[in-house]
């Protein structure tokens, strides 16, 4: 039998040299036994990275080459196993790496004899990796093995050697990451490390950031900022740059496209990423993003990270770089865009017709009201706070309409010394905003006229003998000139529709509308969106307070500036009862008509004495007669409670209609039917405590009457006439009388 030492020499590779990374000492083979070599051998290969597999090729193919270590220690060819599923991963933890876990699955079903490693760190730089690894090996008896020798995880002394490796494999990896980080950090502080230029930017070739060369891109990055400004909110813009089909210009830092400017319809990303990112004020930054180990999911890259707060940045060099807004500009929009945030601020402009939305706080627990819609046309400030948090009653609730009447006159006296100014300014900006946008037209021409020519010379360029390459250069030349076209004739729809400058029709137009400020706040063409705006430029916030729950309401506005307004507002409710002076109401409805007024004559008396209604507005004769009809209700109730608890009542079997129709478990309206049609003795009374129908029932006519109530009613069939004929007379019957009707 040939000893390792000699199948050493006679594998050698088809150039001469030695197969095996290292020479294999002859006694290490003492730890192969033949339960070992019954058993297949497990060859694993890892990278840290995609780089070090392209680039460290070397130590790839001393990895490779282990398979022969495996045949020089007694196992055949066909029963080594190569396992490379990690190459390009990571071995700071076990998820995301297939191989390892198939490692691991083929120990624990015994199928191991031997695993082969160029290195105990390729394994694992994880102890709790490694740790959990010896142990199996050291339950199924499996060798671990590398370029110093063979390891038994059984043996004493090769056990305490392989967790002594595995430790340092982990320290190393804490060490490596340490000075990748030190030069990363010392690199930022002077404000030099970059990993891809954003856009609007691009990267020189010393490593260095410079404004995008291309005037057209260069010119959607300031269009993008300068609408935000006039906008307030980066969804306004995303619609302005969709509804005018502007493109962005940016260089992509991956594949095929990579340096290359590209033109890309903008999203909500891309927009917030580029108002976000403070290197459009010339500021560099580094540690805007950190890593939470908590919200890591493994096997997913870039998980667990979190944006920092700014006072959190580890470095922060404003003015370093070339910008295109001020740091102040850059600090104004952050706190737009965390107003414009339902969670944090007040909200950004949107279409609902509550102009004061997210203005409204309650004036009672300090907490922003919200806004809701019972239907498109109508909104209701609501604060739930308390009720949602605390499980407390409701706050306050009330109709918006009110509260933005009030706030919206005010706001016109406020506009009104400036409309002129406001005229002038308005004109001002929209043949800004109409050379803006005729200049990325123009801009646009240029682009396709110079992909035209450059398309044209290509196609000149080529032999007319190779045709293979001149077709396909004639279709990219008609492409091109149709793209030319078709910015030209943009170009040319533009100018036609929205000339540069204003002609004085339309300079006219502005300044009337100006002038007349309550016409252009209440015209159709005027969104929700826009007033919001407007309210939100010239007021903090509106501090509402219902008083005791009527229909007086307190409504401070906070203006911008510090100044505040008090006024008091009437809101609609749901009766008079609601109503402050609700009892002053009543009684002076009841004073009137016991004077024998009628009801319309009452209500021109409660206007003129300077009486509202529940709805704010005047009282009418409808609504005095409901307020009568309460009063004589509340009357009557007060009169029948007082006689249910009269004890004489019951006297002589004599029953009112609630005390009856208790007695029977019956409705009233079911005895006012019996006593229409003579089923039930009664008799109309009217005495000092009022009017009413009274009942008479001794025990056998209760008795009766119970089984009247009994008898099933079975579609038109007739009751029988013992049930409905009564069987005694009252004390009071007569013949005039008896059983008597109004």
């Amino acid at each position: 039998m040939k000893t390792v030492e000699t199948l050493r020499h006679e594998r050698t590779s088809e150039d001469g040299r030695p197969a095996l990374p290292r020479p294999i000492v002859a006694w290490l083979s003492s730890k192969v036994l033949s339960r070992h070599l019954d058993r297949m051998a497990l060859v694993y290969l890892r990278q840290s990275s995609p780089r070090q597999v392209a680039e460290n090729r070397e130590s790839t193919e001393m990895q490779y080459r282990l398979q022969d270590r495996a045949v020089g220690l007694g196992w055949p060819q066909s029963r080594v196993l190569l396992i490379d599923d990690d190459l390009g991963q990571s071995g700071q933890s076990i998820a995301g790496r297939p191989g390892f876990q198939r490692v691991l699955a083929e120990v624990g079903l015994d199928h191991v004899g031997i695993i082969l490693g160029i290195e105990m760190s390729r394994l694992a730089r994880s102890c709790r990796d490694w740790h959990q690894l010896l142990e199996l090996c050291a339950v199924f008896g499996t060798l671990l093995g590398d370029a110093d020798g063979v390891y038994d995880p059984c043996d004493y002394n090769d056990r305490l050697l392989l967790g002594l490796k595995g430790t340092m494999s982990e320290a190393e990896l804490h060490v490596l990451r340490g000075r990748l980080e030190a030069g990363q950090k010392n690199k930022a502080r002077r404000g030099q490390l970059f990993t891809h230029a954003p856009i609007g930017y691009m990267r020189l070739p010393d490593g260095e950031l410079a404004l995008e060369p291309d005037e057209q891109a260069r010119g959607v990055v300031q269009l993008i900022f300068a609408k935000f400004a006039e906008l307030g909110s980066a969804c306004a813009v995303l619609r302005y740059l969709r509804e005018r089909q502007i493109r962005v210009g940016m260089r992509p830092h991956r594949r095929a496209e990579q340096g290359q400017l590209v033109w890309r319809r903008p999203n909500s990303a891309t927009l917030q990423g580029m108002l976000h990112h403070p290197i459009y004020a010339g500021a560099y930054v580094y540690g805007r993003r950190t890593s939470d180990p908590r919200k890591r999911i493994p096997g997913r890259r870039g998980t667990g990270r979190a944006w920092a707060a700014p006072e959190d940045w580890q470095v922060l060099l404003k003015d370093q770089l070339p910008a295109y807004i001020t740091w102040e500009q850059y600090e104004t929009n952050q706190r737009r865009l965390r107003d414009n945030s339902s969670k944090f601020g007040r909200g950004a402009p949107r279409n609902g017709c509550a102009v004061l939305g997210g203005l409204v706080v309650c004036g009672r627990c300090g907490r922003r009201m919200n806004v809701c819609y019972p239907d498109r046309s109508n909104a209701r400030f609501v604060c739930d706070g308390a009720r949602n948090h605390w499980g407390e009653p409701q706050c306050q609730a009330l109709a918006a309409r009110p509260v933005e009447a009030l706030v919206a006159r005010q706001l016109l006296i406020a506009l009104e010394p400036a409309s002129l100014e406001l005229s002038l300014a308005a004109a001002d900006q929209i043949e800004s905003e109409r050379q803006r946008l005729e200049g990325h037209q123009r801009q646009g021409v240029e682009r396709a006229r110079y992909e035209a020519e450059r398309a044209w010379r290509q196609y000149t360029a080529v032999e007319p003998e190779h045709r293979l390459v001149a077709r396909d250069l004639e279709q990219r030349w008609e492409a091109a000139l149709q793209q030319q076209r078709s910015a030209e004739e943009a170009l040319d729809r533009f100018r036609r529709e929205q000339p540069v400058r204003l002609n004085e029709a339309e300079r006219q137009r502005i300044c009337e509308l100006a002038i007349d400020m309550p016409a252009l706040w209440h015209a159709e063409t005027t969104k929700p969106s826009d007033r919001q705006a407007i309210a939100r430029q010239l007021i903090e916030k509106v501090t509402v307070t219902v008083v005791d729950g009527s229909e007086l309401v307190d409504v401070t506005i906070h203006w911008t500036g510090g100044f505040e307004s008090r006024h008091d507002i009437r809101r609609a409710v749901s009766s008079y009862q609601r109503l402050h002076d609700g009892q002053r109401v009543l009684a002076r409805v009841t004073e009137l008509k016991h004077q024998g007024l009628p009801h319309a004559e009452v209500a021109q008396r409660l206007n003129a004495e300077g009486f509202h209604g529940p709805h704010g507005g005047a009282f009418t004769e409808p609504m005095v007669s409901f307020v009568w009809r309460r009063a004589q209700g509340t009357r009557r109730a007060a009169i029948s409670t007082a006689r249910d608890h009269d004890p004489a009542s019951t006297a002589n079997d004599h029953w009112h209609v609630r005390e009856l129709s208790k007695r029977l478990d019956v409705p009233a309206t079911t005895l006012n039917t019996w006593r229409r049609r003579g089923w039930v003795h009664a008799r109309h009374h009217t005495g000092s405590d009022g009017a009413y129908w009274l009942y008479w029932a001794d025990a056998i006519e209760l008795q009766r009457l119970e089984r009247l109530r009994q008898h099933p009613r079975v579609g038109l069939l007739p009751v029988p006439v013992a049930l409905t004929v009564p069987a005694a007379q009252p004390p009071w019957a007569t013949e005039a009388d008896n059983n008597k009707t109004r």
